[in-house]
């Protein structure tokens, strides 16, 4: 079997629930991960959702109570995947059996380099990340900011990773927390739309599967749309917007409601949770 360079080395997924998981998922799928993918969870029931994965060993720790560092020991590169509170004890318990240069990857949410790069020494490399739900389908925003000892190389094997389930945007730290407002709560916001425009439907007399059907189908399909042609959204709009016609009459409704503002002010308070959350609120 010829050698493939874009290959990983071995992953350990320490905490594989729903987004480990995914990650594990796509990187099973790609092909990539041709030193193996370790992955960890305290139940057997939760081990036993990523039994069967090509190249993928799923640990309990309820059998296995050494899985975290077992893992975290034979790895080239170490994924975060637990609850923002558990880290620091984590990254204590498998400090002392990393290897150096071995590049550990946050996927949690609030928690800095700086916590890792105290915790784990100067043997290994740090990024933080923040991947956003569409990876569960492969369709995946991941935002990936370099700590203080990654270089370029660090970097570029972080991103192969995190393609396996999407695309990614390499940010520096101090824009994570904004990037979390757009990639990682806009799902949450494209949702709230659909369910919005699913109830107009309703409105109009149409039954709720008819009306779901309608709304849900009419976004996906949009979505399809503006990736595959080569015009951006405003033109997209103008070409569904004849001159006087009905589309144009509703749209206008909408920029009345000050939908830029909307948008801002959501985003804005997105970001003003996450900084309380970081300071410990």
């Amino acid at each position: 079997m010829p050698h493939n360079p874009e290959a990983l080395p071995p992953i350990a997924i320490l905490g594989a629930g729903s987004m480990g998981g995914a990650i594990a998922r796509g990187l099973s799928r790609s092909g990539l991960a041709a030193g193996g993918v370790t992955a960890t969870n305290r139940s057997l029931a939760s081990a036993a959702e990523l039994d069967g994965l090509a190249d993928v060993t799923s640990i309990a720790l309820e059998n296995r109570p050494t899985g975290n560092t077992d893992a975290a020991a034979a790895a080239g590169i170490v994924l975060v995947g637990v609850k923002p509170a558990m880290v620091p004890e984590l990254l204590r318990e498998i400090a002392p059996a990393l290897r150096p240069g071995t590049i550990v990857v946050s996927l949690a949410a609030g928690v800095t380099v700086a916590t890792f790069e105290q915790i784990l020494g100067g043997d290994v490399v740090v990024l933080r990340s923040m991947p956003n739900t569409p990876a569960l389908v492969g369709r995946g925003v991941t935002g990936l900011a370099a700590g203080t000892r990654a270089d370029a190389a660090a970097l570029a094997t972080a991103r192969r990773l995190f393609e396996t389930v999407g695309t990614v945007v390499e940010v520096p730290e101090s824009q994570i927390d904004a990037l979390s407002t757009i990639s990682g709560s806009g799902p949450a916001y494209f949702f709230l739309v659909v369910e919005e425009f699913t109830k107009a439907a309703i409105g109009k007399g149409f039954a709720e599967r008819e009306a779901r059907l309608m709304a849900e189908q009419t976004f996906v399909g949009a979505a399809a749309l503006l990736e595959a042609s080569p015009h951006d959204p405003a033109e997209l709009r103008r070409q569904v917007t004849s001159p006087k016609g009905t589309t144009e009459r509703a749209v206008a409704v909408l920029q009345d409601a000050r939908l830029d503002d909307v948008f801002a002010r959501a985003t804005d308070a997105a970001l003003a949770r996450a900084k309380e959350l970081a300071a410990g609120a």
